[in-house]
């Protein structure tokens, strides 16, 4: 599908914002949640190479409600235009298996629609970014859950705040394995904590799989730590937005096909109802 869109993607702590012209991400920018004042700004420029295109879409994600309603109020401002929520106006194309009462944030859903619909095999999805999510798709293309731990700046956090001694520490990759000192101790034991976690967890869903899974990294974090690990076979720093993407061409895609035997309006229009059809409230 060559769709024109302005995917957004709300954070804990970053809004991404990726604009997509015919189907290609042409532009990604990421924006701090605690400094709001330049979103609006940035909203018109992601949004600028679509002024003149038809049939643009806004689609979003979202893990922090507070940080969404100033989006969204921003976007109408910039744009006046309808921001389609997945889960709550487009279904994520992805197969689930999970408890019934389950609530899973829309990043990691997204994540592995982007995922499946690439790679089309069992796969393990590492988000490495305020929190540390790795997530399991079978041969099917059904999400089944994962697992969460603290990111990377939590852990260091953590150790700071918790302790007498211990001293803010901002994460970066740690000089050796063995620190030296206070501080490059506290950045090994989370860079490599982390990373023996995720081989222990993707070991443990390979023999959920019966084979080992292709393993893809994204999140802020993910170059990092990432990088050079040998179980990782991809990093896809805009994998959240690619899978929004991949949301909205389902949703076109599944529209088109009801237009072809209906004859009438998109379904993803503002207002789903005929005029003959207003409520006499």
């Amino acid at each position: 599908m060559n769709a024109n869109l302005l995917a957004i993607s709300v954070g804990n702590t970053r809004t991404k914002i990726g604009t997509f012209v015919a189907g290609k991400l042409v532009a990604t920018r990421a924006l701090e949640n605690k400094h709001p004042g330049t979103f609006l700004q940035q909203i018109e420029e992601a949004h600028a190479p679509l002024d003149d295109l038809e049939d643009v879409g806004i689609v979003l994600a979202s893990v922090n409600a507070p940080v969404t309603e100033r989006v969204i109020a921003d976007i109408t401002k910039a744009l006046g235009s309808k921001v389609f929520r997945v889960e709550q106006d487009l279904p994520i194309p992805v197969g689930r298996q999970l408890d019934p009462e389950a609530l899973v944030g829309e990043d990691r859903l997204v994540n592995a629609a982007a995922a499946y619909d690439t790679l089309k095999q069992a796969c393990v999805i590492i988000d490495a970014g305020t929190a540390l999510v790795v997530d399991f798709v079978d041969g099917a293309g059904t999400f089944h859950g994962g697992a969460i731990a603290p990111g990377a700046q939590m852990m260091l956090d953590a150790l700071h705040r918790g302790t007498a001694q211990l001293p803010d520490v901002k994460f970066s990759v740690p000089a050796e394995p063995v620190g030296h000192n206070t501080t490059q101790a506290m950045l090994a034991g989370v860079y490599h904590g982390m990373r023996g976690m995720v081989r222990e967890l993707v070991e443990q869903y390979a023999q959920v799989a019966g084979a080992y899974p292709m393993v893809i990294a994204t999140g802020g974090n993910a170059e990092e730590l990432f990088k050079d690990f040998d179980i990782v076979e991809r990093l896809v720093p805009d994998l959240t937005l690619l899978g929004l993407a991949v949301t909205w061409n389902y949703a076109i895609k599944d529209q088109d096909d009801i237009d072809s035997d209906n004859t009438g309006r998109s379904g993803l229009d503002d207002d789903d109802s005929d005029d003959d059809d207003d409520d006499d409230d």
